[in-house]
């Protein structure tokens, strides 16, 4: 009965299994996108500049999102195709070079933690405020982050299995305590002797449901993921297995990362005008994610079908599931631009927003929504590449929508025309990438999917 459940990835057809294998990930994604959004809005409240610290500080925490999604990437496209190939116990091996790998993964941000912070802090603001907000906060959040590290992992082996519900569970379990402690920890509590910590307490809230999730998720990987059953026992570090974890996983890194560079980039080169301008951007960057959460989440399930299929040689399955995911990503995105182009003063009211947040977000929302018209294809098409172990491609359609040009792009446009120009940065970067990513699509069909599709019908 298990082999069935496995094999559902092969023989299932394609629209219920990607609702299947997504919509459990594409509701924790919400809950993960709630959680930012809450966290901030209850900071907004202390004071703007705690809530600029928090924006700020959203670069480094991508960047540990960032390694340890890269490294599950690798490991989840590994896992997936050798279970599609019926060799289970190779994929049991490369799960534990994955858990390794996550300790490395801690051990660097820890050092970060601890050293790294001021200067990360200083480089984009001169307010010592700021800073001192920024360094306590994410000081926590660095040196506490083994939670993080292996929620993410766990995650990726109960997905590799198929097991996308027990995923969302526990994912889900760390936001909602998040979200729950967040008031209790900011602002205190009289009545039951817990003091008002303010963004200690936020940070502190969040690392307690990391850590929970954790605790979550191995529970379900002992009890309920039979078919990766994990032990250490004669088992021995293969060099050419984190090559190929790495292989699909330092681009994938890379990918994720260019979210850290080009928010950190901006908020240096927001650096130059007003104060409320980064804030905005930070306040932009938290309430966005609630478009493209669930087009990461459904991502999430569309990857490992998508590496079964591949490694089960049935390219029709993978054509079908790369389409049916581009029409969803499309659909989600064209309602998310609805919503920034309707109501952006809505969106920003969440925050407790001055009148120069107002006079530069709203503007601001509008033009930096238009992006979405081109992210959710071109994010499906550089998943589907990850999928087929090429993370190269997925890494210069990054590159092209996120760095180059668009930080020279923004800084160009900033100085010719102000703000307003500046936020056109980033919608053409987009279409660039979207475009990009249509070529690579098409190399790749011809390359990999057509012979397979031929040899099934030969």
């Amino acid at each position: 009965m298990e082999q069935l459940k496995e094999n559902k990835m092969g023989t299932m057809p394609i629209p219920r299994l990607l609702v299947s294998m997504s919509l459990p990930m594409v509701i924790s994604m919400l809950i993960q996108a709630l959680y930012n959004l809450v966290d901030s809005m209850f900071v907004a409240n202390i004071n703007n500049d705690a809530l600029t610290a928090l924006g700020m500080a959203f670069p480094m925490q991508s960047l540990m999102i960032a390694f340890q999604t890269g490294l599950g990437v690798g490991m989840n496209a590994l896992v997936s195709k050798l279970l599609g190939q019926g060799k289970n116990e190779q994929a049991a091996r490369a799960a534990l070079h994955g858990l390794i790998l996550t300790g490395v993964n801690y051990i660097i941000f820890f050092i970060v933690g601890l050293f790294a912070l001021p200067l990360f802090f200083s480089i984009q603001t001169n307010s010592q405020s700021v800073i001192g907000y920024g360094v306590e906060y994410l000081s926590i959040i660095c040196c506490c982050s083994f939670g993080l590290f292996m929620q993410i992992c766990l995650e990726r082996f109960l997905q590799s299995t198929g097991k996308t519900v027990y995923s969302m569970i526990l994912q889900a379990t760390g936001a909602v305590i998040n979200i729950i402690l967040d008031p209790v920890l900011i602002f205190g509590v009289e009545a039951l002797g817990i003091p008002a910590m303010g963004v200690t307490g936020a940070a502190l809230a969040t690392v307690i449901g990391q850590i929970i999730g954790c605790i979550v998720g191995i529970v379900f990987q002992i009890k309920c993921n039979k078919e990766l059953t994990l032990s250490f026992k004669g088992f021995k570090i293969n060099g050419g297995t984190i090559k190929t974890i790495y292989a699909v996983g330092i681009p994938s890194i890379i990918m994720s990362a260019l979210v850290s560079v080009l928010t950190f980039g901006m908020n240096v080169i927001l650096k130059s005008f007003e104060e409320a301008a980064a804030t905005t951007f930070g306040i932009y960057f938290k309430v966005q994610s609630f478009v493209y959460m669930p087009v990461f989440g459904m991502n999430n399930g569309l990857v490992p079908i998508i590496a079964y299929n591949y490694g089960a040689g049935k390219g029709d399955r993978i054509v079908k599931t790369v389409k049916l995911g581009a029409i969803v990503a499309a659909v989600m995105m064209f309602i998310g631009l609805l919503i920034f182009q309707i109501v952006p003063e809505l969106l920003l009211s969440l925050f407790n927003p001055s009148e120069d947040i107002l006079r530069i977000g709203i503007p601001a929302f509008r033009i930096f929504s238009i992006s979405f018209a081109f992210a959710g294809i071109s994010i499906v098409l550089s998943s589907c590449f990850q999928a087929l172990g090429n993370g190269f491609y997925s890494m210069v359609v990054f590159l092209i929508r996120l760095i180059f040009p668009t930080l020279p792009l923004a800084a160009l446009l900033g100085q010719i025309g102000g703000l307003n120009l500046l936020w056109f940065s980033m919608p053409i970067c987009d279409m660039l990438g979207l475009c990009m990513a249509a070529i690579f699509m098409t190399i790749m069909y011809r390359r990999v999917i057509k012979p397979m599709i031929q040899k099934n019908t030969a």
